[in-house]
């Protein structure tokens, strides 16, 4: 007779299914905050940007350290898509309103710099323009600067600020490198350059030899932030509430990367840029473009509000930091409001192979991959509404 093993085996299914049952009661659901957590916090960042950011893993950069800090604090681990920040406001629409990353540090924080489609966080740091001299000099605004010899960086707030000041020798010069070449050399007293890079340059290649003072004005500083989609106010208010316990770890960085530091000198209403003038005009934030537009052959119509809102505002966020916010510019040769008196009915043929083609001896790169026909008329309508025979 064979063995009746049914019994048995219905027996030892029924066990099994109660420990699975038992095991699955045991088991909870993650909940969404610790999902969330679970994935990377997305950073947007300039691989070759230092002192604020590089890929480098041995010199990461002010903010990719900060990123770093803040993921941390958050309990996130952290990742960066790597994109080059040339092109200001563009490089902000790829890569953080594209959805290529959660955040982007660094940003200006103001409403101006593409509100409300970008929404901040609180302010962790202030950047801008700084004055470099040799340590133990008085530097306390412009007037301490009269008689002096002054390295400027070319188109620049701190040129525009100083190009009517007769009583101060303007030295120009196309990059901060430039400038603390000059004041190494002795061919510049003081230095008014973009502040970050002078103050890494200070310390990475000029063993501290200088002070660095930070100014305040218009367009000479701006409070940096991290920015956010404006449909992560979540994740934004996870980040407000963790950033004052930051704080000492961020001002330690500062001092890493040389960042200038201390009370700024002012610059008073007198001095300061015309009116519109936008923040956050350094590297990183606004490619130094240069647009050398031009005008339409004969007597335009009248450019629609529309297209002249939307030119306005690439300009202003693209080739503001050469030409001047609103195109208002104290160097004739780049005074874009001339462009009518300057080339007559060729106008609008030049600016068309300008901005195409680029003038790259004079340091204008070549925009026809980075902007639409479209976008060119736009910006084309808007400079229709500046021109003057004179700026004198």
């Amino acid at each position: 007779m064979r063995p009746n093993h049914s019994g048995i085996g219905a027996s030892r299914n029924r066990a099994i299914a109660s420990l699975l049952a038992c095991a699955a009661a045991l088991i909870v659901p993650a909940s969404p905050l610790h999902a969330d957590e679970a994935q990377p916090l997305r950073l947007c960042a300039d691989p070759t940007n230092l002192p604020f950011s590089s890929d480098s893993p041995s010199q990461p950069g002010f903010y990719v350290e900060i990123g770093q800090a803040l993921a941390q604090a958050l309990g996130r681990p952290v990742a960066y898509d790597w994109y080059k920040s040339y092109f200001g406001k563009r490089t902000v629409r790829v890569t953080l309103l594209g959805k290529q990353c959660d955040a982007m540090i660094g940003l200006p924080r103001s409403e101006d710099f593409m509100g409300p489609a970008v929404i901040f966080s609180n302010a962790f740091a202030k950047q801008g323009y700084a004055l470099v001299a040799a340590k133990g000099q008085a530097l306390d605004g412009v007037d301490g600067l009269k008689g002096k010899r002054v390295a400027v960086q070319f188109a620049s707030t701190p040129q525009n600020l100083l190009a009517s000041r007769d009583d101060i020798h303007k030295v120009t010069v196309l990059s901060p490198e430039e400038g603390m070449q000059a004041l190494d050399r002795g061919k510049a007293d003081v230095a008014f350059i973009w502040g970050p890079v002078a103050g890494w340059l200070n310390k990475t290649s000029y063993n501290d030899r200088y002070q660095i003072q930070l100014t305040e004005g218009d367009g000479l500083s701006w409070d940096a932030a991290i920015g956010f989609a404006k449909t992560s106010t979540e994740l934004r208010d996870r980040v407000d509430a963790v950033l004052p316990q930051l704080q000492s770890t961020i001002g330690a960085l500062a001092v890493k990367y040389g960042l200038p530091t201390g009370q700024p000198a002012r610059f008073g209403a007198t001095q300061a840029m015309p009116a519109g003038t936008t923040t956050g005009t350094g590297p990183g934030v606004t490619q130094t473009a240069s647009v050398v537009a031009t005008e339409t052959k004969g007597d335009a119509a009248a450019p629609g509000t529309e297209a002249v809102g939307s030119g306005k505002e690439i300009f202003n966020g693209t080739c503001a930091h050469c030409h001047g916010p609103d195109a208002v510019q104290s160097e004739r040769k780049i005074d874009l409001r001339l462009l009518r008196h300057r080339y007559g009915d060729e106008m609008r043929e030049k600016y068309w192979t300008t901005v195409h083609e680029g003038r790259p001896t004079k340091g204008m790169p070549a925009w026809k991959e980075v902007f639409t026909d479209d976008q060119f008329d736009h910006i084309f309508s808007f400079l229709l509404t500046v021109q003057s025979e004179s700026n004198d």
